[in-house]
């Protein structure tokens, strides 16, 4: 993180997520399920950096920033649950649309960060 900005490795991990969410949604067969396993490894980066990226600049007030973040992350619960309802009423692969949505709004982020941050950050 001291080479590369936090909010250019958000963006390449959301890439990736997409383009393998992409690819489990194009193949079938074990490709797929490791293109899908393969996406936790882009999450366990996202989460960190998307962590970090919101709470900078918030001074004495990143407490509260941190909490209300903490408590956005239940937001995310409802993400399953429309994919499961999409999945049973226009089938699995199609509903993985969703979760592609969620990663090219995080790459939107990414790139909002990447232009208002000029120094690398450190998370």
């Amino acid at each position: 993180m001291h080479r590369v900005k936090a909010s250019r490795v958000l963006t390449l991990n959301a890439l990736a997520a997409i383009v393998l969410i992409a690819a489990a949604m194009a193949l079938k067969g074990h490709i797929a399920m490791y293109a899908l396993l393969a996406v936790g490894l882009c999450n366990s980066v996202m989460f960190p950096t998307i962590f970090s990226l919101s709470i900078d600049g918030l001074g004495e007030r990143v407490g509260e920033g941190s909490g209300l973040l903490c408590m956005a992350i239940v937001g995310g619960a409802l993400v399953p649950v429309l994919m499961g309802e999409m999945a049973d009423h226009i089938g699995l692969l199609s509903a993985f649309f969703i979760p592609l949505l969620c990663y090219v709004y995080i790459m939107y982020f990414g790139g909002v960060m990447s232009r208002l941050t000029s120094a690398p950050t450190n998370p």
